[in-house]
This record gives structure tokens, sequence and C-alpha cells, in this order.
């Protein structure tokens, strides 16, 4: 081979990793970029600019949600049986479920105190006439009995996300009761799960796009205008949503788990910034498993935790947000809520979180919690207009907490990887991982 080819060779690859963008800039160029051209879309009522923007941010969401329902399904099949290969697999799963409760009951109580001390409906001039009733809502009748599908179709083709849940379960307790028996249909089933992950993966790669359309349109459709009219409300769940975040979980890791909370969020950071972008727990789920791996979880253990987490633990949209918005609701109909009512919140924080099922949105959970109350649903017309610019940061602090709880546990049951945890680095994971990547010509 001649010099100078070696000498290309060598230029191209020197040239091609100058251009290479830590993946948390190219989210952040994105939201700037993406606020940037909402303003001047709106400013400008440049309505191309706006349907364009539009167009990039549902085609963004457009593609996680198609590998939704397959994603969920796989998952959560592979990885309940994949607890076989854990030992006391019976008490790890028990202790996921407890300190998803716990972390959910924390969340909640913080969510009420920061409603009642604020008062976030008051001062808004939002009256009950601007409110209407949503098309769909949820109430416990809907909850119980749409867990259970009426055929093996609907539930992909509607994406009811609890159903297919539902069906996977009882796939994955079926197949480890025939043992050696089942073992072809894991085998399909795992090689099917890697390949949506691997597809998924390049789905990810476009977030920072995403970033771009659905912030910019956010601004250009909503302005500041409306930002202002919710302020109090939206400085409250975000409020909420930090204190868990940055508050309450390196508290309980540190205290609890006994591990670095600066640890945490070097590994964990690359989930928690895609999922605040894709609004998307379950989206986001490969590279919550990824992280929480990396963290030093059990591969055979963080296969169970984070799908299972990724369909019902919502410290976000089915803690804090419920308890804020269920006070401010309450105010702008005038209605008083007393102790038995708060109560009421916390029970269905904790025990309907999976109505939430890792999509974008929780007005499911909002109606189901209104609907307890015996608050008016036209409450749920009031938020939703703002409900883009909440679910990111409420998304962002389910995707922290499907990994928080994992590591708690592992640190509990001395499974935890210590060297592994305390060795991570914000550097990439590894090449699979949308850590970096080349910047387009």
């Amino acid at each position: 081979m001649s010099v100078s080819s070696e000498t290309s060779k060598s230029s191209v690859s020197s040239v091609t990793k100058y251009f290479k963008v830590p993946f948390w800039a190219q989210i952040l160029a994105g939201l700037v970029l993406g606020v940037l051209l909402g303003w001047l879309a709106r400013s400008q009522d440049i309505s191309w600019l706006v349907t364009t923007l539009e167009k990039v941010g549902d085609t963004f969401i457009g593609l996680l949600k198609l590998a939704v329902a397959p994603l969920v399904f796989f998952a959560i099949l592979v990885s309940i049986t994949n607890l076989r290969k854990v030992n006391n697999a019976a008490r790890l799963a028990s202790r996921t479920l407890l300190w998803f409760m716990i972390t959910s009951l924390i969340a909640v109580a913080i969510g009420l105190v920061i409603g009642l001390v604020t008062n976030p409906g008051a001062g808004t001039g939002l009256t009950p006439a601007d409110g209407a009733k949503p098309e769909n809502t949820g109430s416990w009748i809907d909850f119980l009995t749409g867990i259970v599908p009426t055929d093996v179709i609907t539930p992909f083709t509607e994406l009811n996300v609890l159903q297919i849940v539902f069906m996977a379960a009882v796939a994955g307790i079926a197949a480890l009761q025939l043992g050696e028996k089942a073992q072809p249909i894991l085998n399909l089933s795992e090689s099917i799960l890697e390949l949506l992950q691997k597809a998924l993966w390049w789905v990810i790669r476009l977030a920072p796009l995403g970033t771009v359309g659905l912030i910019g349109n956010a601004i250009a459709t909503y302005g500041w205008d409306l930002i202002g009219k919710y302020a109090t409300f939206t400085a409250d769940i975000y409020v909420g949503c930090a204190i868990v975040l940055f508050v309450v979980y390196p508290v309980l890791l540190a205290t609890v788990a006994k591990a670095s909370p600066v640890q945490f969020f070097k590994g964990a950071w690359p989930a928690i910034q895609l999922a605040f972008v894709s609004r998307s727990s379950v989206g986001t789920m490969p590279l919550t498993q990824k992280v929480t791996e990396r963290l030093g979880v059990p591969k055979e253990y963080a296969s169970f935790a984070v799908p299972f987490g990724a369909t019902t633990k919502m410290d976000g949209c089915a803690a804090i947000y419920p308890a804020i918005a269920a006070i401010f609701v309450a105010q702008i109909f005038d209605i008083q809520l007393g102790i038995g009512d708060y109560l009421l919140i916390a029970f269905v924080s904790v025990v309907g979180s999976a109505a939430t099922a890792g999509l974008t949105g929780a007005t499911v959970m909002l109606t189901l919690t209104l609907s307890t109350l015996g608050l008016p649903m036209e409450g749920v017309g009031l938020l939703l207009a703002i409900d883009p610019i909440l679910d990111m940061m409420r998304t962002a602090t389910n995707v922290a907490g499907q990994v928080v709880a994992p590591l708690i546990v592992s640190a509990r049951e001395g499974i935890l990887d210590r060297d592994k945890f305390n060795s991570v680095a914000s550097a990439p994971v590894d090449a699979e991982e949308p850590q970096a990547v080349p910047v387009a010509a």
C-alpha cells in the first residue's frame, strides 16, 4: 500500500473523529435550534415552518411508537423467563415492586406538598368553561376490565400496552412452566427482541432531529403566552420532578444503596436525556437497560426490572403530576379537597401507575385520579395544551426511577457489581449506543 494511501486514510479518520459530537451536545443543539425555529415560526407567522417542525416531531415519535407493541411484548416475555437464571428470583421481583411503591409514595407526597403550598390554580384567569371533557377517560372499572384483551390482535393494532403486558406475562409464565419444551420459542423471542432493539437504536440516533421538531412545534404552536398562563403549574411539575430526580434519588442511593449519586448520573444520563426528548419510557427502554447494566446491575435481573419498570414505574407521570393536577383542577372548579382525598391520590398513584403504560402523555392516569376523587373531567381539557411541555420532565423522572430501583435492590441483595459501578464514566457505553455519531455533511 502506498504512503499517500495511508496518509489519505489517516486524514479521513482524523476528520471523522473531529466531527464526532457527543450525543448530549447534539440533543442540546437540537433543543436550542428548536426553540429558535419555533420562535421564528410563531413571531413571523411562517406556516410552512410550523408544518415542517410538526412533521419532523411527529415522524420521530411515530417511529418510536412503531416498535412499542412488539418491543413491550417480547421484552416482558423474555424478562420473565430470564428470572429463572437468577437466584432468589421471587425475592428480587417482590423487592423491586416494593421499591417502586416506596419511591412512588415519596414522589406523590412531594407533589401534594408543592401543590398545597403554591396553589397552582389560583390567579390563572382560567374558569370551568375553559375545560372540556376528553374523548377517553379512565376509571377503575375500565382499568381492571381493560387488562384482559378480548382478542390477541386488537391490543397491538390499538397500542393498548397494558393488555400487551398482560399477554406477555401470561406467555412468559407459561414458558417457565413448560421448561425445555418452550426453549425454541424463547430463542426466537430473544432474537426478535435483539432485532427490535437494533432497529430502535437507529431511531434513537435521530433524537437530535426529533428534538428540533418537538420543541420547535411546541413553541410555534403554544408560544410563551400559554406557558405564562400556566406558569405556577408548570413550575410546580418541573420543581417536583427535579426534587425527586436530584434530591430523593441521590439520597436513597447514598443512604440505602451506599452508592455514589455522581456515578449514577454519569451512567444513567444518556437514558435520562433521551427520555426528556422522546417523552416515551418504552421508546427509551433499550438504552435504559444498557445504562442499568453498565452501572453494575446483573444483566439477568436488569432484563426483568427495566421492562417491568418501563410499563409500571412512573414517578413523574403517575405520582407528581396527578397530585398537583388534581389540586389545580379542584381550585379551578372551587372544590375543597380533604385529607381523605389526598390519601386517595396517594393510593391511585401507587396502584394505578400501570395505566400510564410507558407511552407519551399521562391523560389516562389523570382521568383515573379525577374520577376517583369525583372531580370534573372537564379539568383534563384545561391541561392538554400544556401537556407536551410537562411530559418531557415527567418522562425523564420516570426513566431515572426505572434505573434507581434496580440499583437499590441489587445493592441491598449484594449482587451489584461495585467495581463496575465505581468505574462507570460518562463516555460512550459501546459502539451501538447513540453517544457519538458523525455530523451529517
